[in-house]
């Protein structure tokens, strides 16, 4: 795994774990969700995003490349990428930001310094900090520094994972962490395997570890008509959640909305976004009614 890189840094969080919230999103994800939402997380490398609509053709990039890597055409800029080693010069000086770079080294000091800056809200919320992705757990040992930084500091870390890694893992920064957001998708494993590129058993293995050692869990699970909506996977996904060790827990359902196509574009694989069913409003309330059977608190959001 490469150097741990920041893509966003998101102030005044209120979905991503309880109060107010900084989310620091780190890039590279080992799944591959067909209905991603942050493709730029996918990578763990720096990218670059580039917006025709919002290109002035001004030819500002094309005078500020180190590499002269860029070019303008009638259609807008061409990279060469070859030639580009991501300085980001370009984007620094782009003045609509048409063209943006996604990952950026940053130590733990620096996210520290960040962090401290939005403490007021913390305090006044019950907020905290939350590590999010891509998958945060791939750079586990970065995020546990950081982890340990925030807790001598007296703020509450969450730590946003979909499970997939070495179960030694997550239980080492379990000791270091005061609530997951644990994403659950799909029940079956070869539908796990056909819509995110791998089967579930060790995501479901970890979370049953995670469970057994106390720790704060919320579960999140994206619901996408037609794949994992249906009363079948809700039902089995309800029973799995009520089964877990220690008190029962809370369900966060975060419906699917088509709002990534852009960000694909931006990369330049609009051919990957794939255009799914956003949920029926019957279908989330009977989802929340599903997991009430089971002695579930279901929230549609979160």
């Amino acid at each position: 795994m490469s150097k741990p890189l920041v893509f966003d840094i998101k102030r005044y969080a209120i979905n991503d774990g309880p109060g107010i919230r900084i989310a620091i999103f780190l890039k590279g994800c080992n799944l591959n969700c067909a209905w991603c939402h942050n493709p730029e997380s996918i990578s763990a490398e720096t990218e670059r995003m580039y917006a025709p609509s919002k290109c002035i053709r001004c030819g500002t990039c094309v005078a500020a490349c180190p590499e002269k890597a860029i070019s303008l055409t009638p259609e807008g800029i061409i990279t060469d990428a070859d030639l580009c080693r991501m300085s980001g010069k370009c984007a620094e000086v782009c003045p609509t930001r048409a063209i943006e770079i996604s990952g950026r080294e940053i130590s733990v000091d620096e996210i520290i310094n960040e962090i401290e800056k939005e403490r007021p809200f913390f305090d006044q919320s019950g907020g905290g900090v939350t590590f999010s992705g891509g998958e945060p757990l791939l750079h586990h040992k970065f995020l546990i520094r950081l982890l340990k930084e925030c807790g001598k500091r007296k703020i509450h870390r969450a730590v946003d994972t979909a499970g997939y890694v070495n179960t030694d893992i997550i239980q080492e920064v379990a000791r270091h962490t005061d609530l997951f957001l644990y994403d659950l998708k799909i029940m079956d494993p070869e539908k796990h395997r056909k819509w995110i590129g791998v089967t579930n058993e060790k995501i479901l293995e970890n979370l049953k570890v995670l469970a057994d050692t106390g720790a704060n869990i919320i579960i999140r699970i994206p619901l996408i008509g037609g794949v994992n909506d249906d009363p079948e996977n809700i039902e089995r996904t309800a029973q799995f959640v009520a089964e877990l060790s220690g008190e029962k827990k809370v369900v966060n359902l975060l419906p699917y909305h088509k709002i990534a196509q852009t960000k694909y574009q931006k990369l330049g694989r609009a051919e990957d976004f794939q255009l799914l069913e956003e949920p029926s409003k019957e279908a989330q309330l009977q989802a929340v009614s599903i997991f009430r059977k089971h002695g579930l608190t279901a929230i549609i959001g979160g």
